[in-house]
């Protein structure tokens, strides 16, 4: 096996036209970073903010061995899921009870990445307490943060983001060519040549343009949404509009800063250029938070002075007047309103009068969707739904803030947030659905089947957390309620809920009890899918009592009932449980084929919790056969279950002990830790083709081994093999200038040299890449 290096992560999204100029703002990013462990972008909106902090996130992406990451937060209105924000941005899958901040200190105490955090300032304090606590506990990591002020968090360095550069428009007349070098103008011409191809600055429109630019101040954002008006009118008379509107705008309010008027009046001057219709829509698409699709603009824009068949013609004018953003999704189209445009349709919809009214068609829409969603999770549309879910989760979030901001709500949100008890768990968002069925139950308590149904789901959840005696209660009133209402179905499921408690807690026959009723109940019902999901524990429960027939007539009624219904998740899980089974049984072949499938129909839910177990049974497997392999497993399990912050389902760690002890005794202490070491390095990408035998490289654990030099001296020692001095190592890798001499001498120190030359040597006598470097 060779050593390769691994991918270096970056989450950011594709830009979607070009990036002009802040090649000055770029180089002072980084060298900031270089400094300062918290970067703050600052600057009016508009101004770029997010697209720089964008484009050096990506420039320096080979910088952080663990990645740039994006956390987007100009759509989260509630401060109490920043952190949940942040983890799931992070695909920490967090299934723990521990406090967030904990679980991801925990994540990231030996990492070394750069976080974006984008638009913070409408959670100013919450942002400055979290990256403060970040910044004290992770030495690794780097904070870019984008904002309409400062942090105020103790060696924070602040970077005001200014306009583009223009020309003086009190100096002598530039050329043509020279007026082209600066930013302002080209981007406007860029922007321009998008609507009107063919576009150039010449000598006969150069001085319109510049006065255009110099009318915007230079905000990109406002030259933006001015160019693309050349797709209806000359420059001359893009020019003299806007001078008329900013007259105008001198009446109005005086105490703002000139800049914010000036964005303000454009965005005024684009709402006044469109037809009634499209202001109508404009305003009422403000409701949704972090995209809609066509249809969804139908169902709750729609009505009162627009027609359902209209809508598309009037998301087309929007489109083109740069109001919405189109955006491809897989298969389909999705908009969204940039932020500062949403925020201006919000204010025009308040003065409307119908902003109530539309936040409760919002509702609707979000309860209908949920509400099919659930009725078609357990069949062929369930990756589809998942996915679907998982893109719409900003309005969901939106629509459960409203129920719960809303009086008299609580009872819908309730029937919401229940509606998404399978996302929740596929989407690894335990404690998010269980906060806001904390709150929503705490805002009413009347004796509905919404509150049963919500409190048996808020039980299961918490048990996934092992998080068992507040869901011990929760099933007390739930079984209660239930028990009054008559309704079998919510009892079922409180059994489910209570048999899957037992399992974990290794109480086998009270396993068995639990889940035996919820399976009889579900059939009675006629409810398949609590049917199968009991059904797979209730198999595992038998197996692990001895009970090997009952175990496997049960195992295979699951998947028969599964396959009929074309279902992956519960097909998935129920292939991981039987393949444990046949292993035991001695059946080895057929229980890898087992997990191996069971990952591939994981793959598409990014069901990284299920991936991890079955990579867990598949190194349990491997420790009768190849020792070094399941060491590699083993190590990459682990890892994953500290990325969870929770550790393996107790009911399965005599599994894991006793073939560990196996793997180790086989392949010795040492040689067992250095595999292990791999697996804990590799990927979750890389652990995925791994544990299918797929095309991957690991390291050959003897040269591994033999290394004196730590993964990060390894880094160094390829620059400064590559000639390097200790400033460019520090610019190189965003570190200071003095880390970087200091690691240069352990490096001296550790391998006996006196010299960078022979460091370059020894890197050459390697004959591999090095970890974190392109080969």
């Amino acid at each position: 096996m060779t050593m390769t290096a691994p991918i270096v992560s970056f989450r950011l999204p594709s830009e979607l036209n070009s990036f002009v100029g802040r090649r000055h703002e770029i180089a002072e990013v980084k060298r900031l970073l270089s400094e300062a462990r918290l970067v703050t972008l600052v600057g009016v909106g508009g101004v770029g903010k997010t697209r720089l902090a964008l484009r050096a996130g990506y420039d320096l992406r080979r910088s952080f061995h663990d990645g740039v990451w994006l956390v987007e937060l100009a759509a989260l209105e509630s401060p109490e899921l920043l952190l949940q924000t942040v983890t799931e941005s992070l695909e920490i899958q967090d299934r723990s009870v521990r406090p967030s901040i904990e679980v991801l200190i925990d994540h990231l105490h030996d990492k070394h990445l750069l976080l974006i955090l984008d638009n913070c300032e409408h959670l100013l304090e919450h942002c400055a307490r979290m990256a403060e606590t970040l910044m004290r506990t992770v030495p690794g990591l780097r904070i870019l943060a984008t904002s309409r002020q400062s942090l105020g968090v103790v060696g924070e360095q602040t970077m005001p983001v200014p306009t583009l550069p223009m020309p003086d428009s009190n100096g002598s007349r530039p050329s043509t060519e020279s007026l082209k070098q600066f930013d302002a103008i080209r981007l406007f011409a860029e922007r321009a040549q998008a609507v009107l191809p063919g576009f150039e600055v010449t000598e006969a429109n150069q001085e319109a343009v510049a006065r255009i630019c110099h009318r915007l101040d230079g905000i990109p954002l406002a030259i933006e949404l001015a160019a693309v008006r050349l797709r209806a009118i000359s420059v001359e008379q893009l020019l003299t509009r806007l001078d008329d509107r900013f007259r105008l705008l001198t009446m109005g309010a005086r105490t703002a800063m000139p800049r914010q008027q000036t964005l303000r009046a454009l965005i005024d001057w684009s709402y006044g250029l469109c037809t009634d219709q499209e202001r109508l829509l404009w305003a009422r698409l403000s409701v949704f938070s972090g995209g809609l699709d066509l249809e969804a603009a139908e169902q709750v824009c729609s009505g009162d002075g627009i027609l359902p068949d209209e809508v598309v013609d009037l998301v087309v004018g929007l489109v083109g007047k740069s109001v919405l953003a189109r955006e491809e999704h897989e298969t389909t189209v999705r908009y969204r309103l940039l932020e500062t445009i949403r925020q201006y349709g919000r204010e025009r919809l308040r003065e409307s009068g119908e902003e109530a009214e539309l936040k409760a068609r919002h509702r609707d829409w979000c309860h209908d969707l949920v509400s099919r969603a659930q009725r078609e999770w357990f069949g062929p549309h369930q990756v589809a739904w998942f996915m679907r879910l998982h893109t719409e989760h900003g309005n969901l979030r939106t629509a459960l803030d409203y129920c719960l901001t809303t009086p008299g709500e609580a009872e819908r949100g309730l029937a919401i947030a229940t509606a998404l008890r399978f996302y929740w768990i596929a989407a690894a968002s335990l404690r998010e659905g269980r906060t806001w069925l904390d709150r929503l139950l705490s805002a009413g308590a009347e004796p509905t089947p919404a509150r049963a149904g919500a409190l048996c789901l808020n039980a299961r959840l918490a048990v996934l957390q092992s998080d068992f005696a507040p869901a011990a209660e929760m099933l007390d009133e739930c079984h209660g309620l239930s028990t009054k209402l008559g309704d079998a179905g919510i009892l079922a499921g409180a059994a489910y809920v209570s048999g899957l408690a037992a399992l974990i807690q290794r109480d086998f026959t009270g396993a068995v009890t639990f889940l035996g009723a919820a399976v009889e109940g579900h059939r009675e019902a006629g409810e398949d899918m609590g049917m199968v999901n009991a059904l797979m524990y209730l198999a595992t429960a038998h197996s692990l009592l001895g009970h090997f027939d009952q175990a496997e007539a049960q195992y295979k009624e699951c998947l028969a009932v599964c396959e009929a219904r074309e279902d992956h998740w519960f097909r998935s899980y129920t292939l991981w449980v039987y393949g444990i089974e046949l292993w035991r049984q001695g059946d080895t072949a057929g229980a890898v084929e087992m997990e191996r499938e069971a990952i591939r129909l994981k793959r598409p839910f990014d069901d990284r919790l299920g991936i991890a177990l079955c990579i867990e049974a598949l190194a349990w497997m491997a420790a009768d056969g190849t020792a070094e392999r399941a060491a590699v497993l083993f190590g990459a399990s682990q890892e994953s279950w500290r990325s969870f912050g929770a550790p393996l389902l107790s009911y399965l760690s005599g599994y894991h002990d006793a073939s560990e002890a196996r793997a180790r005794e086989r392949l010795g202490g040492r040689a067992f830790e250095t595999g292990f070491r791999k697996g804990t390095e590799l990927t979750s990408a890389e652990a995925i083709a791994y544990s299918m035998c797929e095309t991957v490289q690991v390291a050959e654990p003897a040269r591994e081994a033999a290394s004196p030099l730590t993964r990060r001296e390894l880094e160094i020692a390829q620059l400064v093999a590559q000639g390097m001095t200790n400033k460019a190592i520090a610019s190189t890798l965003v570190i200071a200038q003095r880390t970087a001499e200091g690691h240069v001498e352990h490096i001296l120190n550790k391998l006996g040299f006196n010299s960078r030359a022979q460091i370059a040597a020894w890197v050459g006598e390697q004959g591999q890449p090095l970890p974190g470097r392109s080969p």
